[in-house]
């Protein structure tokens, strides 16, 4: 009863803030569009998967980025 009772305190909390917000909403969408950019769209066209275009199988890919720790 009392976890429920503080995770309802918790949810309440944050959703009369979110609620109540103005200007808040639009800080947030830019944050979110801002992240959804940096981790889908520049891994796509930055990192491409180095791994499987060097190495066949997994035992050589495990050897590689083994050696690559240890050093």
């Amino acid at each position: 009863m009392w976890k429920q009772c503080f995770l309802y305190r918790i949810f309440r909390f944050y959703h009369d803030g979110f609620t109540s917000m103005k200007i808040g909403k639009k800080l947030w969408l830019i944050i979110l569009v801002k992240l959804f950019i940096m981790f889908a769209v520049f891994r796509i066209f930055f990192f491409k998967n180095y791994l499987n275009s060097r190495f066949d199988n997994q035992q050589d890919k495990s050897e590689y980025v083994i050696d690559q720790l240890v050093k």
